[in-house]
């Protein structure tokens, strides 16, 4: 199987389809189930988007998916910590 498959090709494909989620709109529906699909669609894009961030390996047939969850320091806010007014 780790001749065929592609670790990094499977994470572009999961690039993608975040993108499909974020740019499709929503169908003509009404009420309840809009806000459903609209919520469904966000999971989907964090789910997507996730993955196709993943740094993907494939050894002894062992596929290992690498996300980093920790906060990107130049999304924090100024007023989260350190010194302020230094």
């Amino acid at each position: 199987m780790s001749e065929e498959f592609d670790p990094a090709a499977m994470v572009e494909r999961f690039r993608a389809r975040a993108a499909a989620v974020r740019s499709r709109g929503l169908p003509p529906i009404e009420g309840p189930e809009r806000k459903r699909f609209a919520e469904q669609a966000q999971l989907d894009f964090m789910d997507y988007a996730m993955l196709g961030d993943a740094e993907a390996s494939l050894e002894d047939g062992i596929l290992t998916l690498r996300i980093d969850l920790r906060p990107d320091p130049q999304r924090s806010s100024p007023t989260t910590g350190g010194d302020a007014g230094t």
